[in-house]
């Protein structure tokens, strides 16, 4: 059995190194660009994550040979390249039964589309799989355990994915139906990892803590609910156990903006300073986006939103949150 990896990034490099021995082959797929020497010649990395893949992967910027004979193709590319990369996966030939697993966390602006909604827009006919959970990357490398959601409305090509992609003792695997919980859960939470990050950095304590991820997670619930998602899928791997991981470590890229945006910091240079993608920037706008055509309040969000987006003060910022008009617990 072939897994293909789209996308050498910080995930799609440690999901590679992960699932390795699962596979009879795997290949890694990036555009030339993305692809170091130093990858390409000794399969090993160090920015910006350091990771050692084993001979037997493959590195290519050709996708047509990256997919052929792939049973599983794992996408793991910024939200922003998911649809051109759908419409080159179109162009290089794949085929309906190959199974995509989107592992990729965001809302494309502009459609406010999630990711599956994207895939399928240009591959209609596809099997599909969303992979979301509690997944700090050097956790996994460091092989300490963890467990994460396959989310697919079809059972057979769930409980597939499960068995292929499961790794005893290290990444455990629940198959769930509810695609547009475990999306948005997984999307949602990396703007209240900012916020967490902002948080932590202008020392506002624990108490602080506890609020603002109580309060971030009923954004998250009220906006996915909305959108038709499960409220009980909120409360697990993909909704709480991923806002959870991500709102409490450095190791997460978003908490990391977070915490250099309470520092005073501007977010273009804490992005040339981090030297990889954090999700929840972007989709910081299209939540607020999202909020604004449901008639839902986001307040979490729109703060971190303003945070990045404008000039306000880590200070405003906070004064903002706390004097709001005073309202009941929902």
């Amino acid at each position: 059995m072939k897994l293909t990896v789209l996308g050498p990034g910080c995930w799609g490099l440690t999901l590679a190194w992960l699932l390795t021995d699962n596979f009879e082959e795997v290949c890694v797929w990036g555009r030339t660009s993305d692809l170091r020497d130093e990858l390409i010649k000794t399969k090993h990395c160090t920015k910006p994550l350091e990771v050692q893949l084993q001979n037997k992967v493959e590195i290519t910027d050709d996708l047509s040979y990256a997919i052929k004979d792939a049973e599983i193709i794992l996408s793991v590319v910024a939200t922003g390249g998911v649809r051109p990369v759908c419409e080159q996966l179109k162009n290089a030939g794949i085929k309906p039964e190959q199974i995509i697993v989107n592992a990729s966390k965001g809302i494309e602006l502009g459609t406010l589309k999630r990711m599956s909604e994207v895939i399928k827009e240009i591959l209609p006919d596809q099997k599909l799989a969303i992979l979301s959970g509690p997944t700090l990357a050097k956790e996994v490398l460091a092989g300490k355990p963890t467990a994460a959601s396959v989310a697919c409305e079809d059972e057979e090509t769930a409980k597939f994915v499960q068995q292929a992609l499961n790794v005893a003792g290290k990444f455990r695997l629940y198959t769930n139906p509810d695609v547009i919980g475990v999306e948005l859960g997984g999307s949602l939470k990396n703007v209240i990892a900012i916020a967490s990050g902002f948080a932590h950095a202008m020392n506002l304590g624990d108490n602080c803590m506890g609020t603002l991820l109580t309060r971030g997670m009923a954004e998250i619930v009220r906006v996915s609910v909305k959108l038709g998602a499960n409220p009980s899928t909120l409360y697990g791997l993909s909704g709480m156990g991923d806002l959870i991981a991500t709102c409490s470590s450095p190791l997460s890229r978003n908490y990391t903006v977070g915490a250099m945006l309470g520092k005073g910091k501007k977010i273009n240079d804490i992005l040339a300073e981090l030297g990889s993608v954090a999700e929840g920037v972007k989709t910081s706008k299209a939540v607020c986006d999202l909020a604004e055509k449901l008639g839902e309040e986001v307040p979490v969000s729109s703060a971190i939103y303003e945070a990045v987006y404008t000039d306000i003060t880590p200070q405003e910022v906070l004064s903002k949150l706390m004097n709001r008009k005073l309202k009941k617990e929902d």
